[in-house]
């Protein structure tokens, strides 16, 4: 598994030039297999040491992993200053996770307080995923999002709270941040032509006493139920 680590982190990241650049200068190799000493002596009942080796891994890398934690092969922690994952936190096989990010509990919860991630799933910079919950596989979390409730496999999370968008052609390990839709901004702007259209036919009733419109146009008709659909959407991703 240690061997994996190694070789995950020189196959994914454009930067890594050598083997000796990945073994001696990428703090998330170094606290990964900080970790899973730490991981195997906590299993082990041995007291204090593990807690010890994670406090050494935290001071020397930055990054924070409680021995509890299961981590699956192939993990990639990039840059990763400021990254935390918690004691009951599970995280699959061939994870990337971006500095700053937080698997984390929300404080209110016994036992499985921390979340569970599947496999090939990217957490980007800064977002917080917290509390006993369960991502599925494929899933990329935009960076800053902050994700409270379970996510479904092949789907991508942005916002706070975190809100499903559906892109299933994405690659394995891609997750481009420019092109990442602004949900809260599309249902405003939904319901600000909205709002526009129903100005437009109130003048329209101001001018005109006895007018009363007998149809709808089919653009009004299409253009509703579009924003109806954008709206409708944001509100049903408002849990995610």
């Amino acid at each position: 598994m240690l061997l994996t680590d190694l070789r995950t982190i020189y196959d994914r990241e454009r930067a890594a030039r050598n083997w000796l650049e990945v073994l001696f200068c990428y703090p998330g190799l170094h606290a990964l297999w900080l970790y899973r000493v730490a991981h195997w002596l906590h299993k082990t009942g041995i007291p204090f040491v593990p807690r010890l080796i994670s406090h050494l891994g935290r001071f020397l890398t930055g990054i924070e992993i409680h021995p509890g934690a299961k981590i699956g092969k192939g993990t990639f922690i990039d840059h990763g200053m400021g990254v935390v994952i918690g004691e009951t936190a599970i995280v699959g096989e061939y994870t990337t996770i971006y500095q700053g990010v937080t698997l984390g509990g929300t404080g209110k919860e016994t036992g499985k307080r921390h979340p569970t991630l599947g496999s090939h799933v990217v957490v980007g910079t800064g977002a917080k995923v917290l509390g006993n919950i369960q991502i599925g596989d494929n899933v990329r979390i935009g960076a800053g999002s902050v994700v409270l409730r379970d996510v479904p496999s092949n789907t991508t999370v942005v916002g706070i709270p975190g809100r499903i968008i559906r892109q299933e052609k994405m690659t394995a390990d891609d997750l481009k941040h420019g092109n990442l839709p602004d949900v809260e901004a599309e249902a405003i702007r939904a319901l600000f032509e909205r709002v526009k259209q129903l100005e437009k036919q109130i003048e329209q009733l101001q001018e005109k006493p006895n007018f009363a419109p007998s149809f709808v146009s089919n653009s009004d008709r299409n253009g509703k139920y579009h924003s109806d659909l954008i709206v409708q959407d944001f509100i049903d991703g408002a849990g995610i």
